[in-house]
């Protein structure tokens, strides 16, 4: 099938008969409350009844219902699940025979976006319930009590017709509504019925609220654009006069077409949109019958050939600029600026990435580079430098196997028992003022006492805090302890985390992030040279102290609480940061934690599992 190009010269329908009930499923909602005024200002409806889940407790419910009594309507607000037949049958039932009804329109809807992957029962069930179950309970009471309507109107989607990233169970939903038009159309011909699948609609309240700036960027990359509310309304009158049973009131940016058009990425079903696009369509498959078929392992033979062209030393940086333009099309840069405005390596999560956004870049550098690249290409490579290594290291022929340095990969054999084991960086915080192994022998040398005064950096009541009496709770006996300095002084932005998830995070975490990049600094070593290596990470960790005294996250920290204070995390965190692909490891066995973290590591060097561990 194709969309093409439809008169839409604004029409109204026959007039409601001045009696007659109007039902608006969810007519609480932004849609739903635009075509209540729309009905009542233009079509000349005098009864609405209107319903959505929460009916007059939704938000601006009162408000609505004023104002539409204010315009001279009668109007009911009801809570009530459509998708529940016994519910809808005793809402119509108690309909008064004196307003029968005589229009529906099906505006509900609900939302639980996520990729194909990581769809559940509970994100189908609510969002099918809403539209599908809802639909056929009305179409089967109104087939049951043999009640002939003006006016059956369903608010379907152009998601269920050209499909739309992360809205798999949305897509279905909508296109159910479209094949019941059709199915009453076939059936009852009698009874006017109309799909209409919208675009977006030019509000700022609703399910439009919902869509971040790279969900508003893949909409207008797409070729959509808003619909204005007049032309929308406007719309949804012309389609009342329409003998098709499904439509599609949708607005284009054709220049948005005409260039995907010409890039090849154009839909079929948009074809019949932009006439120079099928011409296109057809010398290129006429193309493909003579030369073979315009495949993956083709398209990656240009890119190999486009990347042989660039002289070795500028290879990766290409790479990397191939990654950031379309890293920058994915999050809605405006072109021009878009390979500037993305940093190299930056990781995706701060940049602004989630699973639905990922997914799309894959999908874009899989049609750049001919590639069949995993789902979780963003996961297993964080930052664009290293997914453009990636790409690298997969492009086909002898050449893609040097494009890049990729880290050394060798099978490390299995070694006995006894093979000894080489210590070749430490790191460490102790009270005293210990900073390095250094410090702290020097300490021991010094037969110093590593405890002193409480700190006075740290927002604490020194002085509130100290009672001599020691059964006074809430207090100190004590004016002194062993404390680490400059707890607070924890460099976040060098390691990629935010202010706000830093002071959420238990200070644990952050010690174990200085002293693991500061053992491997004192081996000699790049930490940032050892990513993607077999480098295994084994932490005893014992206490965790520092979220639990909260009775409640404090305010904007409830995001972050939860892993930041996990000892579980404590390993993995290490990992991420510098990028390791050996074992990730928290041991807690109380007193031995630490022992048993360093017996593991050796373990795992001498079985062949890592190449190097930090313990």
């Amino acid at each position: 099938p194709q969309l093409t190009p439809h008169a839409a010269t604004p029409a109204l329908p026959p007039a409601l008969h001045p009696d007659g009930m109007v039902l608006i499923t969810g007519g609480t909602g932004t849609l739903g409350a635009l075509v209540a005024r729309h009905y009542v200002t233009t079509r000349g409806a005098r009864h609405l009844l209107l319903t959505s889940r929460r009916g007059p407790d939704a938000p601006g419910a009162t408000d609505l219902a004023a104002e539409l009594t204010a315009l001279g309507a009668t109007v009911t607000i009801t809570a009530c699940d459509t998708s529940d037949p016994d519910q809808l049958a005793s809402l119509l039932d108690a309909i008064p025979a004196d307003h029968p009804l005589t229009a529906v329109v099906h505006a509900a809807g609900h939302l639980a976006d996520a990729t194909f992957a990581n769809q559940t029962p509970d994100t189908l069930h609510s969002v099918l319930a809403a539209k599908v179950d809802s639909a056929w309970n009305l179409h089967a009471y109104l087939t049951w009590r043999e009640i002939h309507l003006a006016e059956f109107t369903l608010f379907s989607s152009i998601a269920g017709i050209l499909g739309n990233p992360g809205q798999a169970n949305y897509a279905a939903a909508n296109t159910y509504l479209d094949a019941l038009a059709h199915h009453r159309h076939t059936h009852h011909p009698d009874q006017p019925t109309h799909s209409l699948a919208w675009g977006l609609w030019d509000t700022t309240t609703g399910m439009t609220q919902s869509l971040n700036i790279a969900g508003r960027g893949r909409i207008s990359g797409s070729g959509i654009s808003g619909l204005a509310v007049d032309r929308a309304l406007d719309l949804l009158d012309t389609a009342g006069t329409s003998v098709e049973p499904a439509l599609a009131p949708v607005a284009f940016d054709l220049t948005v077409l005409r260039r995907r058009a010409e890039s090849g990425a154009l839909p079929d079903m948009l074809s019949g949109l932009i006439p120079s696009a099928a011409s296109v369509r057809r010398q290129s498959r006429r193309a493909a019958t003579a030369d073979g078929p315009a495949t993956s392992s083709s398209a990656a033979a240009v890119f190999a050939a486009r990347l042989a062209e660039v002289g070795e030393p500028a290879r990766e940086q290409w790479l990397v600029d191939v990654v950031r333009a379309e890293v920058a099309a994915v999050l809605g840069y405006p072109a021009g600026s878009a390979v500037d405005s993305v940093p190299a390596d930056r990781a995706f999560k701060d940049l602004g990435f989630d699973s639905l956004t990922s997914v799309e870049l894959r999908n874009r550098i899989n049609s750049v580079t001919g590639l069949r690249l995993p789902t979780s290409l963003v996961f297993d490579h964080p930052t664009p430098r290293e997914l453009a290594r990636r790409v690298g290291a997969d492009t086909r022929g002898t050449l893609g196997k040097a494009l890049v340095r990729e880290p050394a990969r060798r099978a490390v054999a299995a070694v006995g028992v006894d093979e000894p084991l080489a210590v070749v960086g430490m790191a460490c915080r102790f009270p005293g003022g210990v900073g390095s192994p250094e410090d702290l022998w020097t300490l021991v040398l010094g037969e110093r006492d590593a405890v002193g005064a409480f700190p006075v950096d740290r927002g604490w009541d020194v002085r509130g805090l100290y009672d001599p009496d020691p059964d006074r709770i809430g207090h100190s006996y004590t004016r002194s302890g062993g404390f680490l300095c400059d707890a607070g002084g924890f460099d976040a932005e060098f390691f990629g985390i935010s202010p706000r998830e830093a002071l959420a995070m238990d200070p644990q975490q952050r010690l174990l992030l200085e002293t693991a990049w500061e053992a491997v600094e004192r081996a000699g070593l790049d930490p940032a040279a050892l990513r993607g290596t077999r480098t295994g990470v084994f932490t005893g960790i014992m206490y965790d102290e520092y979220g639990v005294r909260f009775s409640r996250a404090p305010d904007g920290l409830e995001g972050q609480m939860l892993v930041g204070n996990a000892r579980s995390v404590a390993s993995g965190r290490i990992s991420y940061v510098l990028g390791l692909e050996g074992p990730a490891v928290s041991v807690d066995t109380a007193c031995s934690s630490s022992l048993v973290a360093l017996h593991l590591a050796g373990q795992a060097l001498r079985a062949g599992e890592c190449d190097l561990a930090l313990a």
